[in-house]
């Protein structure tokens, strides 16, 4: 296996919600029924998928609702290639995945195992989730402190 395929479903926040890595040689379409099939169970309140032009067809459409029961929405390209356009909720993933990237081990595929890639995406991902939580308490620390140092400020004068 010399490519790999990285499936996501995330989240309107781009935050993991499930992975697939399969062959570069498997289709986007095929990809994507193995991600959404093993969302199916964990996920049950999913009422929506915005997914890539890759992903467009009806017999994946019409997959996707007889199986999962959830609506599928197409983010088409409709400009130009040499254009830029910024698509609606298409750009959450790409930011995932540029978010992934900035992972050593994940810039180039060195596993041998695509369970291996997974984990080491789903580990960046909960890195990535910890130090938003870590700068999110201590900012909240810093503002008590400063609070009670201008507590003590006033008292004193």
């Amino acid at each position: 296996m010399t490519g790999r395929n990285r499936h996501l479903l995330v989240d309107t926040l781009g935050l993991l919600l499930m992975i697939v890595v399969t062959a570069a040689s498997v289709g986007e379409r095929a990809g994507g029924e193995q991600v959404l099939s093993k969302a199916q169970a964990v996920l049950p309140k999913l009422q929506l998928v915005w997914a890539d032009a890759g992903y467009r067809g009806a017999a994946f459409v019409d997959w996707v609702q007889a199986q999962c029961g959830w609506m599928v929405q197409i983010i088409e390209h409709l400009v130009r290639v040499h254009e830029f356009k910024l698509l609606p909720w298409r750009w959450v993933v790409e930011r995932t995945f540029g978010w992934l990237n900035r992972y050593r081990r994940l810039r180039k595929d060195y596993e041998v195992k695509p369970s291996s890639s997974e984990a080491l995406i789903r580990l960046a991902m909960i890195n990535l989730m910890v130090q938003r939580l870590a700068r999110q308490r201590t900012a909240q620390r810093v503002t008590k402190h400063q609070a009670k140092q201008r507590a003590k400020q006033a008292a004193v004068e």
